[in-house]
């Protein structure tokens, strides 16, 4: 490393972050909020994998970082379930076969898997109202791409083993403790759908194409099921070619996707290979990832498409742009808050061509975008006269919402320069999470931060990813909305920390910050602080035993389905659990997903006698009942008394409940 003043200023910065960062863990006492068993466990699975893998090279001589890999797909296969890990690399295959088209000589699988997987979701979602959407339509579809791209295919496949073997044979150690890193990260693909979000809203998709073979919004009762879709469109295409929920198996796709596209990026913008696995390690320590691997949350795969998006504009060839529009179409399709980072991009895009923009195929690229990121957004606007329902209202004034912006209160904690600090000691005020939850690298890299902003290689793309992780913040301060700036952020500090301190000390330096990150991990999400894990590995019925425990509606849900599989209506009367949505078109909730059941609750509660609530369970034409009854209200149990309800089964907190339907008037 040189020396000079820039240099030890540089250095000074490096530390003084790292230095920062070991005050706030003291000053914050941010060791009482660890969960210690959950610590014990990672450290159990990294020996656990590291002692298999190191067999498996000696009986096989291959790499270790290799090795590693095998142990961690085997164990994504033993608690993803084979079906849904067959139908997403089924998925990843054709989807690779489709976006080769787009890229043409180039045969670069890490590129056309996401371009095909946009491809694939943007124009399935044209198609969702159509009851086409069966496994014996999608395989013949999907195999077809295969066949007629073959050549492509054959090509790419025998460029990515050999890029594999040379990014390990150029630094195996690091390489090995980046696989490790991503093998931690995965343990959120082994968990059963669980999060709220997911259970109240994500699945219902996936559900509705796997019973039906399509699907029937209804955004009167639940206001997101017009939102942007790509994400659930994926998921639903997988779930109904293995015939069940395949959620783990395509998460662990989008984080390769997210590793592959880190790495690259790192040596853009001049990492060596061993600085890469750095970055590459990093991202996969940060804990809010672990825990985006757990859910169906959009942020996931819109970290994998805005890293992919960098990619195609720092490799800046003429072909790139129809591949830019397809996938800041795909960010677009998976949320509209995600829109804003694709006009960063875009405004990126037109810098770095410095006027070499190929305007005549333009038109073909916004006509590309258009039909893949449209679909919910036109039939929003169809249904409810609001393109964005249920956002803007105020703007559009759709009948079924009043007239207001969303908003929730909890997550406005003001916007300031103390921001990275306080989401870093004070995670909970920004994200359902502990403290440490959203990781260390905002202060522990604070001053490689500003290293990254100053020096020409890294410039670019540090004030491009700050941007898109500062820019969410500014009306809401939640967490979870600025983890793909953060990722895409993380190549320019490696490559700072790097020029900094050397390759040495960066080491030393960024493997301490994974360290942390890890310990922290549980720390990010509930499901992992809690003994999911531990049950999923010690029980035969791992998953079951977890849904008794930590999800009982889902429980309760199986048990219906035994008892009565028809379209027979079932009402949650809990509005803080309105996780109906796998039951598809079946599931009504009283919560604030339903706003005309949400005021029905409401006016039922004040009547103390039940009639209101029996009346409102009566105009549902309610036939079963999912209840908590730590939370059931006296009017509640005064209209199940004059309904003759029955309990017939009960989980955990949870019960279920029959309701014998209304004679009708001779």
């Amino acid at each position: 490393m040189p020396a000079g003043p820039r240099a030890t200023a540089a250095a000074a910065l490096v530390w003084a972050g790292a230095v920062a960062c070991v005050a706030g863990l003291v000053v914050q006492r941010l060791w009482l909020a660890l969960t210690w068993n959950r610590c014990v466990d990672g450290l159990v699975l990294a020996l656990v994998s590291f002692g298999l893998a190191v067999l498996l090279q000696r009986a096989r001589s291959m790499p270790l970082a290799t090795a590693l890999a095998c142990v961690w797909a085997f164990a994504l296969v033993w608690f993803a379930g084979v079906l849904p890990v067959l139908a997403v690399a089924w998925l990843g295959v054709a989807a690779c076969a489709l976006g080769s088209l787009l890229l043409g000589d180039d045969d670069d699988a890490l590129l056309a898997l996401p371009l095909g997987l946009v491809l694939i979701g943007g124009l399935a979602g044209w198609t969702l109202h159509w009851p086409i959407h069966r496994a014996w339509v999608y395989v013949p579809l999907l195999a077809a791409a295969c066949i007629l791209r073959r050549g492509a295919l054959r090509r790419a496949f025998v460029a990515a083993r050999a890029g594999w073997r040379s990014a390990i044979a150029d630094s195996p150690r690091l390489a090995a403790v980046a696989v490790l890193a991503l093998g931690l990260a995965s343990v959120g693909t082994w968990l059963p759908t669980m999060q709220a979000d997911d259970l109240a809203y994500h699945l219902g998709l996936p559900s509705q194409l796997q019973r039906y073979a399509a699907y029937a919004p209804d955004p009167a009762q639940q206001i997101w099921a017009l939102a942007p879709w790509l994400g659930d469109v994926l998921q639903a295409i997988a779930q109904v070619i293995a015939r069940r929920e395949a959620r783990g198996a395509l998460d662990a796709l989008w984080l390769l996707l997210v590793a592959g596209m880190a790495w690259r990026l790192a040596r853009r913008v001049g990492a060596d290979a061993a600085a890469a696995w750095l970055a590459v390690a990093l991202c996969a320590s940060l804990p809010l990832l672990a825990a985006l691997l757990s859910s169906m949350h959009t942020e996931l795969p819109a970290t994998a498409l805005l890293l992919a998006c960098a990619l195609a504009i720092v490799d800046a060839r003429g072909e790139r742009l129809r591949a830019g529009a397809v996938l800041c179409a795909g960010l677009v399709a998976l949320k509209f808050g995600s829109a804003v980072s694709a006009l960063v991009l875009v405004a990126w895009a037109l810098v770095h061509a410095r006027g070499r923009v190929d305007w005549k195929r333009m038109p073909v690229a916004l006509a590309l975008f258009g039909v893949l990121a449209g679909s919910n957004y036109a039939y929003a606007w169809q249904a409810t006269g609001n393109p964005l329902f249920p956002l803007f209202n105020q703007v559009f004034a759709s009948p079924l919402l009043p007239p207001a912006q969303l908003a929730d209160p909890r997550w406005h904690a003001g916007f300031g320069i103390g921001l990275p600090w306080s989401i870093t000691f004070d995670t909970d005020r920004y994200l359902e999470a502990a403290g440490g939850g959203f990781g260390f690298v905002l202060v522990a890299l604070g001053g490689a931060w500003l290293v990254a902003l100053a020096r020409r290689e890294t410039r670019a793309l540090a004030l491009v990813a700050s941007i898109v992780l500062l820019l969410p913040l500014l009306p809401m301060q939640y967490a979870r909305y600025a983890f793909p700036g953060l990722v895409l952020l993380l190549p320019a500090l490696v490559v700072a920390v790097v020029r900094s301190l050397g390759a040495r000390g960066a080491a030393c330096v960024l493997l301490g910050i994974c360290a942390l990150d890890f310990t922290f991990q549980a720390n990010a999400t509930w499901l992992l602080q809690v003994n999911t894990l531990r049950k999923l590995t010690g029980n035969m019925d791992g998953a079951g035993e977890a849904f008794r425990r930590y999800a009982p509606e889902r429980t309760l849900i199986a048990e219906l389905r035994r008892r009565d599989d028809g379209d027979s209506i079932v009402l949650a009367l809990d509005p803080q659990a309105p996780f109906i949505a796998e039951l598809a078109r079946r599931g009504r909730s009283v919560s604030h997903y339903a706003p005309a059941l949400e005021r029905a609750r409401i006016a039922a509660d004040a009547d103390a006698s039940g009639v209101g609530w029996r009346t409102l369970i009566r105009d549902v034409d309610a036939r079963w009942l999912l209840l908590r009854p730590g939370h059931l209200g006296d009017a509640q149990r005064a209209a199940l008394d004059a309904l003759g309800a029955q309990r017939v089964a009960a989980a955990g907190a949870a019960e279920l409940w029959s309701v014998e339907p209304a004679r009708s008037d001779p």
